[in-house]
């Protein structure tokens, strides 16, 4: 029973990564994509189950094959879709996942290249190095879905930037995307052709803007106690 419809608290995105390794439970096809610059190999898995009535898209690292065991945290999931429902026929059926199919490689394709081109700007903004974060959650909060489990990472400036996407399913063609740059409480969506010079410069523009407001939240909100300690008649705190 718990396996079938999960357990209290489990919420649905945990159910339907379970069920990718349940193969009596659901149904999942994976599709390979080579020729990254950024990573050796993603695997797209489709996977639909008839009790939650959608055809649900995620995406792993690797080249996964018929018969391939993937863990929960392996997979991330992408809200875009497959949309069969116009499908009169078997073959139409096939026609349309072929194409839906085709439109998701070519967003992570064209994401990877993009991403692998904002390396180098990314570098000398931060004046430090840059790493190649492959994990499925990452450290910081993104104002939009993440297309690939694929992000450039700046340490020194704590700087993130991602591919990130729109919800849309496959079969409204691509599906809106752009590069996310976050930075602990600050974040902003650049379209993917923008040029990465401007969006870091602006970037790092916003981030130093929001490290001002911040500092004079913090001060005022130390004169406050201060004004509050006088009016108890204690004697406020020294100030460093």
């Amino acid at each position: 029973m718990d396996e079938e419809h999960g357990t209290p608290g489990e919420d649905g995105d945990d159910l339907l990564r379970r069920a990718l390794i349940d193969p009596e439970a659901s149904v999942a096809v994976a599709m390979r994509v080579g020729g990254l610059a950024l990573s050796d190999a993603l695997t797209i898995v489709f996977h639909g189950r008839a009790d939650l009535g959608t055809i649900q898209t995620y995406v792993a690292h690797g080249p996964r094959g018929a018969g391939s065991a993937i863990g929960a945290d392996e997979l991330l999931r992408v809200p875009c879709d497959l949309d069969l429902g116009d499908a009169g026929t078997r073959d139409e059926a096939e026609e349309a996942y072929a194409e839906q199919a085709r439109v998701l490689r070519d967003a992570l394709l064209a994401a990877d290249t993009v991403l692998a081109i904002w390396r180098e700007p990314l570098q000398d903004i931060a004046e430090g190095s840059v790493g190649v974060d492959r994990s499925v959650d990452l450290q910081v909060r993104l104002p939009a879905h993440r297309l690939m489990p694929v992000a450039l990472v700046a340490p020194e400036k704590h700087i993130t930037v991602a591919p990130v996407c729109g919800a849309r399913t496959l079969a409204e063609g691509r599906p809106p995307m752009g590069i996310a740059c976050a930075q602990q409480d600050v974040a902003r969506v650049y379209p993917l052709p923008d040029d990465p010079e401007r969006c870091l410069e602006d970037f790092a523009a916003l981030a130093a803007e929001h490290a001002r407001r911040m500092a004079d939240r913090l001060e005022h909100q130390e004169a406050s106690v201060r004004r509050f300690l006088e009016l108890s008649g204690e004697d406020p705190p020294e100030t460093a």
